[in-house]
């Protein structure tokens, strides 16, 4: 089982299987959605928020 840092409060979040690039993910500790942002190793960063377009 793969393990990785929660760049928001420092818990562990676990991957049952190879993580991807871009995934996002949720951490089981406080609740923040990650997304992954390298593999070697396996960091992660606040997911991004999409933003209205208006019907542009």
């Amino acid at each position: 089982m793969i393990t990785a840092e929660c760049s928001e409060c420092g818990g562990a979040v676990s991957f049952k299987s190879a993580p991807i690039l871009h995934e996002l993910i949720r951490c089981p500790e406080c609740g923040a959605e990650l997304e992954v942002v390298t593999l070697e190793p396996v960091t992660m960063a606040p997911a991004p928020t999409e933003e209205e377009d208006w019907g542009e």
